[in-house]
């Protein structure tokens, strides 16, 4: 038996497969959710794995959950980042999650979610925020992590991402080192996911997942700034997807 979780986010789409076989892997979500869960499909299909069989259960959730018409199961975010957190950081824990549209924060007591909150009004303290200073300077995510470790941050204050962008062009143009200008940009966005978190009362192992789990020094910066260890976890962009391989296989059962 296969139980397939397909997390279709707005930026990338995780799918993990728990059972007979265990698997992962990430696509980026492109224009279209519908052609993204369609790829998904023949991937799966590539490895044997039919999403039409008898032998197989799919859970869908994400940005384009609706996109899966071939699921069994559809789940909302909250519910499958808080099993798969649960997993990755046990009964008791809080979970960040910063995706390419949204921040959540998710509290998870005695193994069941107690509380979240979510953050989906602005860009600016999310992925998409990254991704498009790193296209203002001429460099990839991977990179503007590289600049901002280097880097003094210099102070970013509109809480808008096109009037934030405004502010790195003047940057640019008064002859601010890179650096400088991606460490202010890696620091405002944690600042806004901070701002967020503060809302709650963390506690248990607080865990970073999302795109962004893979990154220590975003990690590091974000734990600076609640005064508290958060834990950048290997395989935390995954946890939505892996959160709904676990549904499907207790709902199935």
């Amino acid at each position: 038996m296969y139980y397939v979780g397909i997390d279709i986010g707005s930026t990338a789409s995780k799918t993990v497969v728990s059972g007979d076989r265990e698997m992962k892997f990430v696509l980026p979500t492109g224009w279209s959710s519908k052609e993204t869960a369609s790829e998904i499909a023949s991937r799966l299909l590539d490895e044997g794995i039919d999403v039409m069989s008898e032998g197989v259960r799919v859970d869908a959730t994400g940005y384009g959950l609706v996109a899966v018409d071939y699921a069994d199961f559809v789940i909302t975010e909250i519910t499958c980042h808080g099993r798969g957190g649960r997993e990755l950081a046990g009964n008791e824990c809080a979970i960040i999650d910063v995706g390419g549209q949204d921040t959540k924060v998710i509290l998870v007591d005695q193994g069941m979610i107690q509380d979240f909150l979510m953050n989906d009004k602005c860009s600016a303290g999310t992925g998409k925020f990254l991704e498009i200073m790193a296209n203002r300077l001429g460099v990839t995510i991977e990179e503007l992590f590289e600049l901002a470790s280097q880097g003094n941050a210099v102070s970013i204050s509109s809480l808008c991402t096109v009037f934030a962008e405004s502010e790195v062009i003047s940057m640019i143009g008064e002859g601010r080192s890179r650096e400088d200008i991606a460490a202010g940009v890696v620091h405002s966005v944690a600042e806004k996911v901070a701002q967020l978190a503060r809302r709650k009362q963390l506690h248990g192992t607080v865990i970073l997942t999302g795109g962004l789990s893979e990154c220590p020094y975003f990690a590091e910066i974000l734990s600076e700034k609640l005064e508290c260890n958060v834990s950048a976890m290997r395989d935390g962009r995954y946890a939505g997807a892996l959160g709904a391989a676990l549904l499907a296989r207790e709902k199935t059962k």
